[in-house]
């Protein structure tokens, strides 16, 4: 099962092109170990005061994480990466997250409706698609059988599309990439994706 790792970086000032320039080629690097199956840099929207860089990352699984995480490669990495920013803060994408890969998630209220969007649809194809088949089976082998195809379709097929079509309204961020957040800040638009 794969793993997805979220981290938000606070540059120092005046340091932020540099970041930039080293993190592009660190997630390049990165490639090089096998484990690691996707890479993102997510950058405040032009003209924003933030400083705060997020990266995404996702390994084959929980071995592979580990061993990027022990990996020389990673360690002089993190020792470079420390003196251009603040402590980072490090955060393991789980259940809906790992579907919403963001440094900071939709509110919990839009994962369900898009999740909703994904579950509905799948349970009816496969009802329509494995029900006259299994029907003489027990409920529970049923239930069993219908929801041990709808999670690998969810996880590999289904919830992809629907956070690729919701992704505006997930992030909040209009076409006019102008709309501020509640604090008044720019958000947070991804500018580099490296998969």
């Amino acid at each position: 099962m794969p793993i997805h790792v979220a981290i938000t970086r606070k540059v120092l000032p005046g340091k932020e092109e540099e970041f930039k320039d080293a993190l592009r080629r660190f997630l390049g690097d990165s490639f090089l170990h096998g484990g690691v199956h996707g890479a993102a840099m997510m950058t405040a929207l032009p003209g924003s005061e933030s400083r705060e860089i997020g990266i995404l990352r996702t390994f084959a699984d929980q071995a592979e994480r580990d061993a990027f995480y022990n990996s020389t490669l990673f360690k002089d990495w993190e020792a470079y990466a420390s003196t251009l920013t603040e402590e980072p803060v490090y955060r393991e994408l789980t259940g809906l997250e790992a579907w919403f890969r963001s440094p900071v998630p939709p509110p919990r209220w839009k994962m369900a409706v898009a999740t909703l969007c994904g579950v509905y649809p799948t349970s009816l194809l496969l009802s329509y698609l494995l029900g006259p088949h299994i029907q003489e089976l027990h409920p529970a082998l049923r239930t069993f059988i219908i929801a041990g195809c709808m999670v690998p379709m969810l996880t590999w097929i289904v919830m992809p599309q629907v956070t690729k079509v919701f992704k505006p309204w997930l992030s909040g961020i209009p076409s006019s990439n102008k709309k501020r957040d509640d604090n008044g800040t720019a958000p947070t638009k991804p500018s580099e994706v490296v998969t």
